[in-house]
């Protein structure tokens, strides 16, 4: 059984893993950042602004996640070379559009096919992150300007009482306010995120799901050293207990970080501190 854990094929659910982990790491203050950036539009007193910012919101939420996927990272591809394509060959003569297929030089792909394969996958992966961010960054965006909204008119009334100006009483008062109440909406959206990363298989990416149900089928002696009968229950059973861990640590961190937040508050978590530290 060691043996076979750790053959070359079966690193590959390994490396996977990683895979899923760099993809959340980077992927969620990402997403953050354009949440921030929607939501912060959505309030803006600059109408073209503030429409960009609820139409992104509700475009992208009003969209499903695998219809998503599928339309954004083919259109994007397709852009990308396109753009390639009319500064590198501005000499072509025939339509790009030939019905179906979309035709290119091939000095316009991306990535090109003389490119080694890591610069194939780092491609892939990196659409794989922007996709996720934007979809998810919607969701935070609704999140945060709901939060922002929730924040007490008076605090903000009185920091400009005070003499701050609109762009202090934003970064000063409204924003580290709003995370108290963000941050339940914003730990939901996290565990939403870690359930998503099987939907990586969409954008061409191999991760863990997929390699659980590739080694985990029927393997004959014709095709493989090791050969077993179908073992996909148990790859995915210990995938259940890899998302239920992962789930369980995060939420372990998120209560730590919210009690932190709300210590001092005047808010129903703030207050239960109080009493307790008072019992």
């Amino acid at each position: 059984m060691a043996c076979y854990l750790t053959t070359g094929k079966h690193m590959s659910i390994y490396f996977s893993v990683i895979t899923v982990l760099v993809l959340l790491a980077i992927t969620a203050p990402i997403a953050l950042l354009f949440g921030f950036g929607g939501a912060s539009a959505a309030r803006s007193q600059i109408a073209p602004l503030r429409w960009f910012g609820k139409g992104y919101i509700a475009v992208v939420r009003g969209v499903p996640d695998i219809a998503f996927f599928l339309f954004f990272v083919i259109a994007l591809d397709q852009g990308i070379e396109y753009l390639r394509h009319k500064v590198l060959c501005p000499d072509w003569s025939e339509p790009i559009r030939q019905g179906n297929d979309f035709v290119v030089c091939q000095a316009a792909k991306m990535p090109l096919g003389s490119a080694p394969q890591w610069v194939h996958e780092t491609y892939g992966f990196a659409l794989a992150v922007l996709t996720f961010a934007i979809v998810f960054g919607a969701f935070a965006a609704n999140v945060l300007f709901g939060a922002m909204r929730a924040v007490p008119r008076a605090q903000l009334e009185t920091a400009e009482a005070y003499g701050m100006t609109q762009r202090q009483t934003f970064w000063r008062v409204l924003v580290p306010q709003m995370w108290v109440y963000a941050l339940p909406g914003l730990s939901n959206l996290w565990m939403v995120l870690i359930k998503a990363t099987p939907l990586l298989f969409l954008l061409g990416v191999e991760d863990i799901v997929y390699w659980a149900r590739e080694l985990g089928g029927t393997k004959t002696p014709r095709f493989t050293d090791y050969p077993h009968g179908d073992w996909r229950m148990w790859y995915f059973l210990a995938l259940l207990v890899f998302y239920l861990l992962f789930t369980r640590v995060s939420e372990v961190v998120l209560a730590r970080i919210m009690a932190r937040l709300t210590h001092g508050q005047a808010t129903a978590a703030g207050e239960a501190q109080r009493k307790a530290a008072v019992a």
